[in-house]
């Protein structure tokens, strides 16, 4: 019998768009009426969906028309991550990225579980505390070039940086992006519930931690063990023996990367930026990098064309991914699946609609991969079922982030999933067999989370009256 092979990834995406559209097809269409909120989002009104009066098949030409529109639609992430190529090809000529390898390899070179908890620690960290997820693009080649040195694979570093990513958002103390709108939509008091959240933040973090560890572990037992044995490293195939001392324009450039990170942090939080001031602040380190490292403009224009040209395969994934839930917007289905799948959980007690409600939170993440997003089309129904079912609403909130979180780190509809898997060369289905079972320790983990949490009331004394 000849061993199935797994697609291309975007065979798999445009495969998935041709689903999406038979599911048009079939799924009943219809819509919630809408209401636009003080800050400007739209947010599904309980109780008022409808079907639409006669059903609108979607196409095949429909289908192929919402490729470049999808394109469109996701033009900042796509390129956000050519622009992150092109600033960080130019990086590496000037020999900081090597430097920083040859430094981190002297101190941790030997402890390589070390640097597998920092990484997830911190990125995690970071997504709990200011909701950070595209920003780690530009560490993937880095992590992937100091794990090869330790003799790991670009699946660990994926690992770490997706790891922390995911359970970041899951566990968040104070997302702006999702913690703080679900409790916006709830009605409950802004980073209110925090106490549990910190007290399940370092436990989540291990589960991961753990999940990625034992898996270096068999590689550094066998490099045979590799799931990606089978490719080719993206950084190519010549192997570094020599890293260059960490001299003083190297440490310049490291410390404007971390002030440009600091930088952009500071205006996520404080003045609402997004991709396209990310990507100036990045072209702006990329140009003084190359005045400190000493690159003639013609040499870096022509490193950041490089760059951004082997980012390509990632553009076209990202563009198609985001065709998926296009296509599910243009026929008319999203809020039919919501709609749907909200129904049953009345019928449960509270502790198994608790955890109803994650697995339709994960589901729907699938649809609308956009946390904030999520927020308004799920909460709006999930708040007053919470009410029905005799759930804190606080409980719903945290059903809704375990769900978004967690699912972030392995739907293909996630543009910087995507991005990030891209960027080191690792095919989707060779990240959904290495992800899927860290996946369902966090769902299993979050379950019994959920489940005592309607036990013992969790946030009972912040719902608000009836």
């Amino acid at each position: 019998m000849a061993k199935f092979k797994v697609p291309h990834t975007l065979t798999l995406l445009f495969s998935m768009m041709v689903l999406a559209m038979i599911a048009t097809w079939l799924v009943p269409q219809g819509f919630f009426a809408t209401e636009t909120l003080a800050n400007g989002r739209t947010a599904v009104i309980p109780g008022t969906f409808t079907l639409v009066e006669e059903r609108q098949y979607l196409t095949p030409w429909q289908l192929l028309t919402a490729i470049p529109r999808a394109f469109a639609s996701a033009q900042d992430v796509i390129f956000f991550v050519m622009i992150l190529g092109g600033v960080l090809s130019i990086a590496r000529a000037t020999g900081t990225v090597d430097a920083l390898i040859g430094r981190l390899l002297e101190r941790h070179g030997k402890k390589p579980h070390m640097l597998i908890f920092m990484v997830v620690f911190c990125f995690a960290m970071a997504s709990s505390f200011i909701g950070t997820a595209g920003e780690y693009i530009p560490f993937v080649l880095i992590l992937v070039a100091l794990c090869r040195a330790m003799r790991l694979d670009a699946m660990t570093a994926v690992g770490m940086t997706v790891a922390g990513y995911g359970i970041g958002y899951g566990v968040s103390a104070f997302n702006p992006f999702t913690v703080m709108i679900a409790q916006q939509i709830a009605d409950l008091p802004p980073m209110s519930g925090n106490w549990l959240r910190f007290a399940i933040f370092v436990p989540f973090v291990l589960i991961g931690f753990h999940h990625v560890w034992s898996y270096a572990k068999t590689v550094l037992a066998d490099p045979a063990n590799s799931m990606v044995a089978d490719l080719p490293c993206p950084l190519g195939d010549k192997t570094e023996v020599h890293y260059p001392t960490l001299a003083l324009n190297h440490k310049l450039i490291l410390a404007s990367f971390v002030g440009t990170i600091a930088l952009v942090a500071y205006g996520i939080k404080v003045h609402g930026w997004y991709l396209y001031e990310l990507s100036a602040c990045f072209i702006a380190w990329g140009i003084f990098a190359a005045i400190i490292g000493r690159i003639s403009a013609d040499t870096a224009a022509q490193k950041f064309i490089d760059g951004a040209m082997e980012l390509t395969t990632t553009a076209m994934l990202i563009g198609v991914a985001r065709g998926i839930s296009l296509v599910m917007e243009d026929g008319q289905i999203l809020h039919s699946l919501v709609h749907g799948m909200s129904l049953p959980l009345s019928y449960v007690g509270a502790e198994a609609a608790a955890v109803g409600m994650l697995i339709i939170q994960t589901l729907l993440n699938f649809f609308v991969p956009s946390g904030s997003g999520q927020a308004y089309v799920t909460m709006p129904l999930m708040v007053p079922l919470a009410d029905l079912l005799h759930i804190p609403r606080q409980v719903a909130v945290l059903a809704y982030q375990f769900g978004d979180g967690f699912s972030n780190m392995i739907i293909p509809t996630n543009a910087v999933l995507m991005g990030i898997i891209g960027i080191a060369g690792i095919p989707y289905g060779h990240w959904f067999r290495f992800c899927l079972p860290l996946i369902l320790k966090l769902m299993l983990a979050s379950s019994v989370v959920l489940v005592l949490a309607v036990v013992f009331g969790y946030g009972v004394e912040l719902q608000p009256p009836m």
